[in-house]
This record gives C-alpha cells, sequence and structure tokens, in this order.
C-alpha cells in the first residue's frame, strides 16, 4: 500500500512485494553466474572449435551482463525490505531501479539471440560440456523473458492510468463526482469482462451476461474506496489471524456465543433439534451427488456406484429425473447416502445453471416428512449464484419491515417454488402421503435457498420445517430473520467461513485490514515469513503494538481511515467516501443474517496429533450477533464440508469424541 506506480500508471503489486520474487531470481541468476563463469575459466583455452572464436566475448559479456542484473536485483530487494507497508517512503527509488532493471532485458535479450544462433549454427566440433552450458544459458534467458511477461500480464491494473489521472487532474477524489462515477462504471465493466473471460465456459444467456453484471458491479464497489494490493490483503490476514488466537488465549470462543445457562426446556429442545439436523443432513449431503460420495468414501465410492450407474436411470420415471445424470451416478449416490427405495423418489432435477440450481423431492418414511433436499454449491453457475449478492426485496405478507433478501439465491428458491407450484410436484407427494408434514433442508447454497423456499412456502404449508447446514450469512434482513426462527433451524459448525459471508462483514474485513496493517510497524515480508511459520508450525501469536490493543474497540468504531493517515500522504490511487455521502455501493445498505434459530457448534478441545487426534464438540443456542465478524483461521473452509459437519452432527448424537483428520494440537488457530 499503496499500489507501485510506474511506466505512469498503478500495478497491482506494492514496492514492498518485490523482496520474494526478487530474492528468488537473484538465487537462480547467481548460480547461473557460477556455472557461467566456471565454464569459463576452465575451458578458455579450449575453445578451438569452428564457433569458437565467438564464445570468449560471449562469455564474457554474459558474465558481466549477469553480474550486473546481479546487483540491480540485490539492490531492489534491498531496497524493498525497507518501510512498513504504510510507510513507503524508504522506498521511493524502486520505480527508479525497475527502470533500470527493464533496461537491462534488451541486451539479455539480444545475447539470448546470439546464443540460440550460436547452438543451431556454430556448435560443432565444441566440448559437449560447452554446448550444453550455452544451450542452458540460452533456454534459462528465455526462461527469464517469458516469466516476466507472465508476471507484467498477472500485475497488470487495467485501471491503474485512469486511477492515475484521475487523481492527477482532481487532487481529492470524491466518490459523488462525475469522473468517479465514471471511473465505477469502468471498473465495473472491466470486473465483468474478467468474470466473462474466467467462465467462457458457460452458456451466455439474458440471465448470466445480468449476473455477470451485478458481480462485477459488487466487485469493483469492494476495491474502488482503497488502494489495497493482494500483498497488503495476505499480510493483514496473518496479522488479524494472530490477533484474533491473541484475543481467544484469554476469552474463549464460547463465550462470545454462549450468554447465560440455558434452561431445561432450552436444552432439551436443543437435543431433539441436532437428532433431526442429523437426520435431515444426510438428504442435504446426499443432494451432492456423486462427487461428494466419492470424496467422502475414496477407497469403495467408485466401486459401490460403477456397480449400479448404468441402471439406475432406467429404474426412476424418466419424466421425473431432469438433466444431467445420463449414467444414473448421481441418482445412485443419492440412494446409497440416504438409503431410501426408487419408489421414495417424487422428482429430481439436475438441472444447473445461473439461478437454477438442482434439488429432489422424496419420501423420508422414517420421519414422516416429504423432503426436498437443495443442492449446495458445485459448479461455476453455482458460484456466480453466490456472487449475486446484491439485495432484493422479497414480499412476505406476514412481515412487516424491511424485507430484503440475497439476490441470487432468492432468484434459486423462486425457481424452485415455481417448479414445486407449477408441476405439482408437492400435490403429488402429498397425494401419497396426505398425513406427512414438509421438510426442506440444504447446505451451503443449498441452505440459503432452502431457507427462502421455506419462507415462501410457510403460508401454504403452516407446519413445514427447514434445516439450514452452514447457511451463507447475509441471507435475510432482520424482519424476515426473525419471522423464520419459527420454522428454520440454521447449523453453524465452528469457524466456518461462509455464514459469516455478507457484503457487511467483507466490508467490515476490509477496515480491519486497514487498520492493523496501519498499526503494524514490521515490513510486509517479516509478517509473511513470521504468518507462514505459525500457520504451519503454530507457535504464539506476533505481539502487537500497544496502541493496537488499548484503542482497539475505538479504532473498530471510527470511520475507515483516510490514506493520508496511513501514509502521511496521500497515493495517487486511493479514492475515499466523503462523511455523510451517500453511495449506491452495494456494500452501503441494511445488513443481511444468518435465517431462523441457529444451533452453533463448536470444538471443546482437541487432544492427539496429526491423524489421531480427537476433537470433542458441544452444541449451543446462539443468535446472529455471533457471526457479525469473519474469524481468520486454516478450519474456515475446512469447517464449511458437508462431510465434517455430518459426521460431527452423528458423533453429537451418539455423544462420542469425533476423530479429526489431519489436523494437530496447533491446527484450530
Amino acid at each position: 500500500m499503496p499500489g507501485l506506480v510506474a511506466f505512469g500508471r498503478r500495478w497491482a503489486l506494492g514496492s514492498d512485494d518485490l523482496v520474494f520474487p526478487g530474492a528468488f531470481e537473484l538465487m537462480l541468476r547467481v548460480l547461473w553466474w557460477i556455472g557461467i563463469l566456471v565454464l569459463y575459466l576452465t575451458h578458455r583455452d579450449q575453445f578451438d572449435c569452428k564457433g569458437g572464436g565467438f564464445l570468449p566475448s560471449y562469455l564474457m559479456v554474459l558474465i558481466v551482463l549477469l553480474a550486473v542484473i546481479i546487483l540491480a536485483l540485490s539492490v531492489i530487494v534491498g531496497v524493498s525490505m525497507q518501510g512498513t507497508i504504510t510507510n513507503p517512503g524508504p522506498r521511493r527509488c524502486i520505480p527508479t531501479l525497475i527502470y533500470i532493471r527493464t533496461t537491462l532485458y534488451l541486451p539479455e535479450l539480444a545475447w539470448a539471440v546470439l546464443g540460440a544462433v550460436w547452438v543451431n549454427d556454430k556448435s560443432q566440433g565444441c566440448a559437449p560440456s560447452v554446448v550444453y552450458t550455452i544451450t542452458i544459458a540460452v533456454i534459462a534467458s528465455w526462461v527469464f523473458l517469458f516469466f516476466t511477461m507472465v508476471a507484467v500480464f498477472i500485475f497488470f491494473d487495467p485501471l491503474g492510468r485512469r486511477k492515475r489521472s484521475s487523481f492527477e487532474t482532481s487532487g481529492v477524489h470524491n466518490l459523488e463526482s462525475s469522473d468517479a462515477i465514471q471511473a465505477t462504471s469502468v471498473a465495473a465493466r472491466v470486473w465483468e469482462r474478467r468474470l466473462k473471460l474466467l467462465c467462457c465456459c458457460i452458456m451466455k444467456d439474458a440471465d448470466n451476461r445480468a449476473a455477470f453484471t451485478n458481480i462485477g458491479e459488487v466487485f469493483s464497489a469492494f476495491f474502488m474506496d482503497t488502494d489495497l494490493v493482494p500483498g497488503d490483503i495476505a499480510a493483514g490476514l496473518t496479522l488479524l489471524h494472530q490477533e484474533q488466537d491473541k484475543r481467544e488465549q484469554s476469552k474463549d470462543l464460547e463465550e462470545v456465543a454462549c450468554s447465560a445457562p440455558q434452561p431445561q426446556s432450552v436444552a432439551e429442545e436443543l437435543d431433539i433439534e441436532l437428532e433431526n439436523s442429523a437426520h435431515y443432513m444426510q438428504f442435504a449431503v446426499a443432494a451432492y451427488g456423486w462427487p461428494l460420495y466419492i470424496f467422502s468414501h475414496p477407497l469403495s465410492g467408485i466401486c459401490r456406484l460403477s456397480h449400479n450407474c448404468t441402471c439406475c436411470r432406467s429404474q426412476f420415471p424418466e419424466q421425473d429425473m431432469i438433466g444431467g445424470d445420463h449414467l444414473g451416478c448421481h441418482f445412485n449416490s443419492i440412494l446409497q447416502t440416504t438409503g431410501l427405495q426408487y419408489r421414495d423418489f417424487i422428482h429430481v432435477s439436475f438441472h444447473n445453471k445461473i439461478y437454477e440450481i438442482p434439488f429432489y423431492v422424496a419420501l423420508d418414511h422414517k420421519k414422516e416428512a416429504v423432503v426436498v433436499a437443495v443442492r449446495g454449491t458445485l459448479s461455476l453457475e453455482d458460484a456466480l449464484t453466490d456472487m449475486s449478492a446484491e439485495r432484493e426485496t422479497l414480499f412476505v405478507d406476514s412481515v412487516t419491515g424491511e424485507s430484503l433478501a440475497h439476490k441470487g439465491i432468492l432468484q434459486a428458491a423462486s425457481y424452485i417454488h415455481k417448479k414445486l407450484i407449477d408441476e405439482g410436484i408437492l400435490i403429488q407427494a402429498f397425494t401419497i402421503v396426505p398425513e406427512y408434514k414438509l421438510v426442506v433442508t440444504g447446505h451451503s447454497l443449498g441452505a440459503g435457498a432452502a431457507s427462502i423456499l421455506a419462507v415462501l412456502l410457510h403460508e401454504s404449508y403452516p407446519e413445514l420445517r427447514c434445516y439450514a447446514f452452514s447457511p451463507p450469512g447475509g441471507l435475510l434482513s432482520k424482519p424476515l430473520a426473525d419471522y423464520s426462527k419459527g420454522f428454520i433451524i440454521s447449523v453453524v459448525l465452528g469457524k466456518d467461513l461462509i455464514p459469516r459471508l455478507s457484503l457487511g462483514n467483507i466490508e467490515d474485513l476490509k477496515r480491519r485490514i486497514l487498520r492493523i496493517v496501519a498499526h503494524s510497524n514490521r515490513p510486509k515480508y517479516q509478517i509473511l515469513l513470521r504468518g507462514c511459520w505459525y500457520e504451519v508450525f503454530g507457535g504464539d501469536p506476533d505481539n502487537f503494538p500497544s496502541e493496537l490493543d488499548d484503542r482497539l474497540q475505538e479504532q473498530l468504531a471510527q470511520p475507515l481511515l483516510a490514506e493520508q493517515n496511513l501514509l502521511g500522504q496521500r497515493s495517487a490511487s486511493y479514492t475515499s467516501i466523503p462523511e455523510g455521502s451517500p453511495s449506491s455501493s452495494p456494500f452501503q445498505g441494511p445488513q443481511l443474517f444468518l435465517p431462523g434459530k441457529i444451533i452453533y457448534i463448536v470444538e471443546e478441545r482437541s487432544t492427539g496429533s496429526f491423524c489421531f487426534s480427537q476433537a470433542k464438540y458441544h452444541a449451543l443456542w446462539s443468535d446472529a450477533s455471533s457471526f457479525s465478524n469473519i474469524l481468520i483461521s486454516p478450519r474456515m473452509i475446512t469447517d464449511h464440508m458437508p462431510d465434517l459437519l455430518f459426521n460431527v452432527l452423528k458423533d453429537l448424537t451418539r455423544e462420542t469424541p469425533f476423530i479429526l483428520c489431519p489436523t494437530s494440537q496447533n491446527g484450530a488457530h
């Protein structure tokens, strides 16, 4: 921070991001230089082949050129190590050094061409060791040039020139100015093009184009008011993780979620809902089909599925199974996971596109329920549905107040609702079993869609229950979330990222990153090295400046720090939101929350190490305030995995410790 400005534009890396790539190239260049020097000293009197007269001059120039490059790299690495993330003053000469280093690519390119010509035309009769060494030197030159071009492509910021020129002409960049609005529009189009390139295999239609546009606006809004580069974000996350662990040493995470001791009736309700959750989780897991089944059963899964894959589809009515399961492997994995029979399935849909996700309807005779299970994220289309995170109105007659929901998930739930009602799927199910109740379930994206689907169906089916496993955090506005507590149970495990992932929490994370790097007095390379050691080997959290601990709450309550406060000077690419100014940013607006009543499963302790670790969990009732911050941890992804949550729920109902593999005593940071 700020982004490096060179060649008249801003780049997506900082002047302190050159330490590790520069040191790596420096090591390779030194080895290369030593090899060429040894070759020259040992063979300087033996260049008597056809093109031997050219070699002494070629090698001498190459040795000198490599020495100059090594010197330039050493200076770049040394200067890049100076200062801190928010104090780039000691690194102000980095652009000049980059210009010098770039100039050295010209003679290196010329010498690589000459070397290639010599190897191809004039190397006959020369010692094989000489030819091999020159060939390796030529290849190395081209490899370095190639990876330099790759790095330029990666760190090129399409908005770099616009950001720089915008500031230079206006001095202070106001997001409400016409120039700022134009820059925001251009940024949204750039992100839209990036998403289209990433998802080039997805068929383009009106819904897809609208989704790309909406997601592009969200991404551009997130990055427009900061000058963070990826290295700053990595360093900030590392510092936040250690700062978080430091606070947890004096106050357990359970204390954040748990208030007063729970009455006996509440504890009994928790036990009942845990048992129900463990039961219905198998339907949510089954919705993922064969990929998750094989992942959960790596040794036997393929054999079990391959035995029946080709025949499963033929035994299920063709009109009731839609899309994407030509061999029947998805359906066979659902049978294996749920233990149901063919006749228990009313409708199965594997159709998948943006805002349209797979689901199935089945009869659960054990619990006497018609189950609608919705699949979670398993494709690019699903990911785009997740990322369409703007707020959209959801009209519910029984709810007073602002009724808003996650746009992409609301549209996915509306698609399923339309199918269930218009095609008479639920009527068909309740014609067979009129005394059964309706249960909706899903995991992750499926949990979010199931929750909104339950809201849509609740007035028609007042006895409906919904079990949402690891639902997205930014799902329902406060009035809708309160309304859903009467019929939705959400289940969250540990430090799972997704239930804490909302636009408001992402904005809060950005502000926390800015503030913690502003208070850090260490160079970025030291932060990253210490962070890597801490993540891999554990140990005590890093020590933080005392003012961060003493003024933490005060700092968190302040507006986003302007860059002049961070640097003592304003960067050419920084933009800021004036106090009290309106904003159309999707990050500005009502907070969205988890649905329903929340069962929070936390880890009490972990004993043993690696694959023999025993993790003991316990469950408690929690509320949405426990998920108002994103927790940084290696477990933030693994705790979201459906097979892990399923196993934890089963073990909670059996009251036995869960074998967690792989982990260690330091793995639960």
